[in-house]
């Protein structure tokens, strides 16, 4: 299918062809009919990506912290690449679309095939033949408004959001400053709400194009006596409210907001401007001051979003979509217009020159307003398997004859940073497919590693012969099933913790690993840190003991929001099964002996808090060892991740964050440094390479990784039961 996208690093807008996105539950298939240029958020996006590096770095100087910090870390050559990765790579761009429902994923919802929609949302209703959106985001277009006009409706519901955050009463004088396409939709819906609306601009023809939309007055920032006229017009009491839609650095929109306001008068941001609001007029009036965000309640909440758990009606009555329900409403009986903002309509073919008009130069700038992409009244379109895969053609990458011919399933940031780059350098490697639910992502994945192609159908991947060796990097829940999946296709695999989520899917995974134990085909799940020089070093150290050890483990996890989807039971299974497991991992391979015995404990107060995602865990051994892995979430981000302390017949290591490697034994000290942090996903990738080519077994035995899983699903039975539980 065709999408508009954007290169990171130079702002060079390209209409591509990506794959069909994959339908999920939850989410609707759309074909897209039109989609609205957001003139204001979309310049400004394009100038971001336009600027030079060192501009961007003075106006984004918190990703330049973030860049030294991973530098640090993970050192420069590191730190380069996955930058370098990210600049290389095309975005998507648009959030308002409308079109027909052509797919519904599982989920309850009232949307089926063939309704007509209006979505929102960027990076779910962009500029694309074909959109996949959550059920929270699309909402039924009603009957008497047409494609085009629903094109509007993100932009609308946006615009009602800051209407509603300034909760106008039928009479009240509302200032709006800014008269683009959201002034212009403000100034319709206030009239509608029964207000007189007073509009301000900088440009001549917006102020004009407002008194045609209803504004009782609209003044020029600069050729009218603004608040003189203000002040007349309200009888001398100021504005009851202000919403500033402008999009403009500077600091005048509020500045001017608190001038022309009333006494306890109300301002509200909807726009992007400078935000140093001046103390005297918002203090001797004691204006309140409001940034709406979005399209309203909802918005950026993955439990309303992504999860479509929607807030009772009794509580939050103006949600994001029913906020766009009430625009298209409006729509519907005429109570807003937009057919006159469309200024400027191109096919989807020609979006190279609608972006052209938003960074005109002044001289030749033409005047728009609402820009349309059409994407042609189609029909129904067969959306064979064929439409979710793309050939990519192979430009600067040259490929490699390597025995591993891999399929990659999952291609989030830790694929592109901690796999791929491996797996690109290693001459026994050929990168054939790669798959991810986003056809933008995928076909991005495939020229910045060099896969031959790009896919959203997984068995494209599992089923193709020119692959033999698949790696799985998907969210959680989806893991234990694929591996299934590429195992009975007689594939090596890859999966990256945790191996299950479920008892049910590590019974079946075991029942499927047992009937194939004499198969060829090696199963490896992501425990990386084993691998790690220093981990390695430390075994080597305690090569000769003879008494069982006491192991202790600190993890300065971090708090993470409960929204997470990590945190979610059915997709990221909870932080112990998706990261303790790591921690687990360890313990066995330090102490070589099988758990049998947890106990775990949250942390929690005299007050009876709690803090469900800090832990401490104590684990039994069957050598007698003992381990103690300590979990928490309530510590400074500022202190080292991780840091092992092993103790067994008269020796002890110490291993800070797999940076320093200390070996205490006979009165005497020893340090093994690294400039960086060394978890061992190179020495991973390096064992799982050669374990296929030269025919021998896994690099961690299949019982072990069986065992790791299952200690999970034990401790969280502990943390419930409060006893110590066997495995």
């Amino acid at each position: 299918m065709k999408q508009v996208t954007q290169h990171n690093k130079t702002g060079e807008i390209r209409i591509d062809t990506v794959p069909l996105p994959a339908l999920k539950p939850g989410h609707v298939l759309v074909q897209t009919r039109f989609s609205l240029i957001s003139a204001g958020t979309e310049k400004a996006s394009i100038t971001q990506r336009k600027a030079s590096l060192l501009e961007k770095a003075r106006k984004h100087p918190e990703l330049i912290k973030k860049i030294l910090e991973q530098v640090r870390l993970y050192g420069l050559i590191r730190t380069y690449r996955r930058v370098k990765t990210q600049l290389e790579t095309r975005a998507p761009l648009g959030y308002s679309v409308s079109g027909t429902v052509v797919a519904v994923g599982g989920g309850e919802s009232d949307l089926k095939v063939g309704d007509r929609v209006a979505c929102a949302g960027a990076g779910y209703a962009s500029h694309a033949e074909y959109v996949l959106v959550p059920f929270n985001l699309c909402c039924r277009i009603p009957l008497g408004v047409d494609f085009e006009d629903a094109a509007y409706t993100t932009l609308g519901g946006i615009a009602l959001q800051g209407v509603r955050q300034a909760n106008p009463t039928m009479g009240e004088t509302v200032v709006v400053i800014g008269l683009g396409l959201l002034g212009q939709l403000t100034v319709q819906l206030l009239k509608a709400n029964g207000c007189a609306v007073i509009g301000i601009d900088l440009d001549e023809e917006a102020v004009e194009r407002a008194k045609k939309f209803g504004a009782d007055l609209a003044l020029h920032r600069t050729h009218a006596d603004v608040k003189n006229s203000v002040r007349a017009a309200t009888r001398g009491a100021g504005a009851d409210a202000v919403i500033i839609t402008a999009a403009t650095p500077s600091n005048d929109p509020v500045e001017l907001a608190g001038e022309v306001c009333r006494e306890k008068g109300r301002v509200v941001l909807v726009g992007d401007v400078g935000l140093k609001l001046p103390r005297s007029p918002y203090y001797l009036k004691e204006l309140e001051f409001k940034v709406s965000r979005s399209i309203g309640p909802g918005r950026y909440d993955t439990v309303y979003e992504e999860r479509g758990n929607d807030y009772p009606i009794g509580y939050v009555r103006w949600t994001e979509r029913r906020n766009m329900q009430e625009f298209l409403r409006l729509l519907s009986v005429g109570a807003v217009k937009v057919k006159r903002l469309t200024t400027h309509r191109f096919m989807v073919d020609e979006a190279k020159a609608a972006y052209a008009l938003l960074s005109a130069r002044s001289a030749k700038k033409e005047r728009y307003v609402g820009i349309l992409l059409d994407y042609g009244d189609r029909g129904p379109e067969e959306l064979t398997a064929e439409r979710r895969s793309i050939t990519v053609p192979r430009t600067k990458l040259v490929e490699t004859q390597g025995k591993l011919k891999v399929g990659l399933i999952g291609a989030g940031n830790f694929a592109q940073g901690f796999l791929l780059p491996h797996l690109q350098a290693d001459s026994s490697v050929s990168l054939v497919g790669v798959c991810t639910s986003n056809g933008l992502n995928a076909t991005n994945v495939a020229r910045n590693f060099g896969f031959q192609f790009a896919t959203t159908e997984p068995r494209e991947v599992l089923e193709s012969k020119s692959i033999n060796t698949v790696f799985i990097a998907t969210r959680h829940n989806l893991h234990a099933r694929l591996v299934i999946d590429a195992l009975r296709a007689g594939k090596h695999v890859f999966v990256e913790k945790p191996l299950a989520t479920t008892r049910e899917e590590l019974k079946e995974l075991s029942e499927v690993v047992r009937r194939e134990k004499n198969s060829p085909h090696l199963l490896l799940v992501g425990f990386n840190r084993r691998f790690s020089p220093h981990a390695q070093q430390a075994v080597r150290f305690f090569e000769n003991a003879v008494g069982p050890y006491v192991i202790n483990y600190r993890v300065n996890a971090g708090a993470m929001p409960a929204t997470h989807w990590t945190r979610d039971p059915v997709e990221g299974g909870g932080r112990i099964i998706g990261e303790v497991c790591h921690f687990v991992d360890l313990l066995q391979f330090f102490t070589r002996s099988r758990p049998v015995r947890v106990f775990a404990e949250p942390i929690s107060s005299t007050k009876g808090l709690q803090d469900d995602d800090s832990v401490i865990v104590t684990m039994k051994f069957e050598d007698g060892s003992i381990g103690t892995i300590t979990y928490l979430a309530n510590g400074d981000a500022a202190m080292p991740k991780e840091r092992v302390e092993i103790c067994s017949t008269g020796r002890t290591a110490v291993l800070d964050n797999f940076q320093c490697l200390t070996l205490y034994q006979q009165g005497k000290k020893r340090d093994f440094k690294f400039g960086s942090v060394e978890k061992g996903h190179r020495e991973e990738m390096k064992a799982f390479v050669q374990a296929i080519v030269n025919g021998g077994p896994s690099p961690i035995p299949f019982e072990s990784l069986l065992l790791t899983t299952l200690a999970t699903f034990k401790i969280n039975d502990s943390l419930q039961l409060g006893v110590p539980v066997e495995i």
